[in-house]
């Protein structure tokens, strides 16, 4: 289970502070998310892939996630010419328009977020004002992640080594279903012993990061580029007649 695929690399996203392209992406998706216009949408995808080409992602793996993301925008295409109020040429724009939102921001956040490990997101999160609850919740969440695909898998072998042989019958789902139901409750058990292990290690509810990045010229030079990009989008966005 690797959900860090694209965190690994030597680009200049790579390079870059966590909490700039945080805040970068944020302010990118607002305003991709909250646009209208179809020539602001082209521009913002655009803008957006140019971005992911610079963080170098696997090819392969890119393709995969963009073949899932746009399984719903096909989605689109299909229903919303035959059920928009109007004509179908009305529901195929706003297909359109929704399919470009969605692949810019997903751009967005590959090439600024997905290029930065939990971590480093956990402790930006924090460094931009966020409540640190939140910030504890989102970074044990990651790695609860891993310890319930872990038990999963362990007793996914088991029922296996034991003559296993999924059908579709009563027993099969009532296999699954205690076996989900112990994938959690020996999630719980682990997770349970690792607060204990970390209240005797001394946790006093601050998180000490093994790795501080700090902001340098670079990193702020790229983020008021972003922001840049982002008020021309808005500006674009709020007045169709200047595009």
């Amino acid at each position: 289970m690797n959900v860090e695929s694209f965190a690994s690399g030597n680009s200049l996203f790579h390079r870059r502070d966590a909490r700039v392209k945080l805040i970068g992406a944020m302010v990118l998706s607002l305003v991709l998310a909250l646009n209208t216009d179809m020539t602001v949408a082209v521009a913002g995808c655009v803008f957006s892939a140019i971005l992911l080409v610079l963080s170098k992602p696997d090819p392969q793996l890119f393709l995969k996630r963009i073949a899932l993301v746009n399984i719903f925008t096909l989605f689109l295409f299909i229903t919303l010419p035959l059920t928009y109020s109007g004509d179908s040429s009305s529901g195929l724009a706003i297909a359109t328009l929704i399919a470009l939102k969605t692949n810019a921001i997903f751009f967005c956040f590959l090439s600024l977020i997905a290029t930065s490990n939990a971590a480093s997101l956990g402790y930006a999160l924090q460094n931009i004002g966020m409540p640190t609850k939140l910030t504890f919740l989102f970074l044990f969440s990651y790695r609860q992640l891993f310890i319930i695909n872990q038990e999963y898998k362990r007793l996914q072998r088991a029922a296996r080594l034991r003559g296993f042989i999924p059908g579709s019958n009563l027993h099969t789902y009532r296999t699954y279903s205690n076996l989900f139901a112990m994938t959690l409750v020996k999630s719980w058990n682990r997770a349970d012993r690792v607060h204990q292990a970390m209240l005797l290690r001394g946790f006093s509810g601050v998180l000490i990061p093994l790795h501080r990045q700090t902001a340098g010229l670079a990193d702020y030079i790229f983020l008021s580029a972003l922001l840049f990009i982002a008020l021309l989008l808005t500006f674009f966005s709020l007045f169709p007649n200047f595009s």
